[in-house]
């Protein structure tokens, strides 16, 4: 039998270039003092309780995603808020015997409780450390799957804390041989991933560009017979929990753009892994803003309550409240630039559609001054928060921007919300954009505006993100920073948007 096609060869791993440096974002640090600053308004009790659901969904997902394991998303979500039980697992439910799945879970939140602790007890990142960190992440796995020399699959025992003696490189889907680290070079890769990971933390990298360089350079060298994706993205935790944040949570939506991002990675560029990192790390920054005070209201008994009630409309910081301030000036700004780009936007259709009784382009805008429209599109806002996961607090701050298409085929609108992130407001202001269609009965006229006086659930159909994630604007990130997210944010939610309506057509 020929020897199979390399596809991708293997190189000494290289260290970061200034172009993977200069992709750091500039948000997080912000949103990491803002979490500093929700965490001090908790007791302990309560942050611990987050960061058991948080290493729930690590452990859980950082299986699903190697295919150790299926789990439906009913299930996985039972889990995350009761604890890990195999008892909680039907056996429909998963592809494995339950209390397989619940042990290797358990295995799993185990690791990151340890990470925890290494980062508390400033414990560095060594071989050792690797070594024992495999050792109990897979413990309850028997074999691994071995490659031979004609890159076929076979079944062989795994070395639980002990680096590969035999290589373990893949065949890609398109039948080429993927190849690690071959076997001999391991240990003087591993020193050399140790010395260079130990410079950039004495340079102060940015957390989000050391975390991706090491899970990627980790990955390349593939230094263990099975479990390397585990242990690439809890070093990559190590990383962030060592700065503030939070560990790397890739889940099964982001399997096929983290692999993506892995692999522009092994052709030299590291951009779209940083950004993947960064992206998932903005998530959990507004999860944890949200779901703190869940958990914070859930465990208040009525007089605390009432002392909370009491201090939303009692006396507040003059100060503390001058600095959350800023955030509403940056948005104003920012919402200006985006009316600004949605009038454009409509003119360019309006030049490419062509005028007629059947078609037209119309933009309008919501601010909080307008008391009227200030209430208009809550229902899409509130969803479209929802699909991404986090809570939209209309309350702080409403301020939007539409623009409608009409053609032969019915109407569609884009829009585009201001709002506050949490159900208290801490300085955090997100914008999102959804795309609908609108379904008009026949005896239903159009006021002024163009918009159908119907309750909404009844005009709204198709309602989705298209916005990939919210956009975060921070009281403590500068405006100019801002300002550049926000203009590459806003043109890439643009394109989505307008193929969704292109599609429709």
């Amino acid at each position: 039998m020929d020897e199979v096609e390399v596809g991708h060869r293997w190189a000494p791993i290289a260290d970061l270039t200034d172009d993977d440096r200069a992709v750091a974002s500039e948000e997080l640090p912000a949103l990491a003092r803002t979490w500093a600053q929700v965490r001090q308004t908790l007791d302990p009790q309560q942050v611990d309780e987050f960061n058991e659901r948080l290493k729930r969904e690590w452990a859980i997902e950082t299986g699903i995603i190697e295919r150790l394991y299926s789990l439906d998303r009913g299930t996985t979500e039972v889990l995350i808020k009761h604890g890990i039980d195999a008892s909680l697992i039907a056996s429909d439910a998963t592809d494995q015997p339950p209390e397989l799945v619940a042990g290797i879970i358990r295995d799993h939140a185990e690791a990151v409780d340890w990470l925890f602790d290494a980062v508390t007890s400033e414990r560095p990142l060594s071989t050792s450390f690797l070594k024992h960190l495999h050792q109990f992440m897979t413990r309850k796995q028997v074999y691994a799957t071995g490659i031979d020399m004609f890159g076929r699959k076979h079944e062989i025992e795994l070395r639980h804390g002990e680096f590969k003696v035999r290589p373990n490189n893949p065949v890609r889907p398109d039948g080429k041989l993927h190849e690690y680290c071959p076997p001999e070079h391991v240990d003087a890769e591993m020193d050399r991933l140790i010395e260079m990971h130990n410079h950039h933390s004495a340079a102060g990298t940015a957390p989000d560009v050391s975390a991706a360089w090491l899970h990627h350079r980790f990955a390349q060298i593939h230094p263990f017979q099975d479990g390397n994706g585990r242990i690439a993205r809890a070093i990559a935790s190590l990383v962030l929990i060592g700065a503030g944040w939070f560990p790397l949570v890739v889940t099964r939506d982001d399997r096929s753009r983290y692999i993506s991002a892995l692999e522009q990675a092994d052709d030299r560029d590291l951009s779209l892994l940083i950004r993947l990192v960064a992206e998932l790390q903005r998530k959990w920054f507004v999860r944890a803003v949200s779901i703190a005070e869940d958990v914070r209201r859930e465990s208040l008994h009525l007089e605390q309550m009432l002392d909370v009630i009491g201090d939303m409309f009692g006396a507040e910081s003059a100060p503390a409240q001058s600095e959350l301030h800023k955030a509403f000036v940056t948005a104003e700004k920012v919402w200006f630039q985006s009316r600004n780009r949605f009038d454009e936007l409509k003119e360019q259709l309006e030049q490419r559609l062509g005028f007629s009784d059947e078609r037209g382009v119309w933009c309008d805008f919501g601010r909080d001054d307008d008391a009227r429209r200030r209430t208009w599109n809550r229902y899409q806002v509130v969803d479209t928060a929802r699909s991404l996961d986090y809570f939209a607090n209309t309350r702080v701050l409403h301020e939007w921007v539409r623009l409608g298409i009409q053609t032969e085929h019915g109407r569609s609108e884009i829009l585009t919300s201001f709002h506050g992130i949490g159900t208290e407001f801490r300085g955090l202001v997100g914008v999102s954009m959804c795309f609908y269609r609108r379904q008009q009965p026949e005896d239903t006229e159009d006021h002024p505006e163009g918009t159908p006086q119907l309750t909404i659930q009844q005009q709204i159909i198709e309602l989705q993100p298209v916005s990939e994630e919210v956009f975060q604007i921070n009281y403590e990130e500068p405006f100019e920073s801002v300002e550049r997210r926000f203009q590459g944010w806003l043109e890439r939610a643009l394109v989505l948007a307008l193929d969704q309506w292109r599609r429709g057509e």
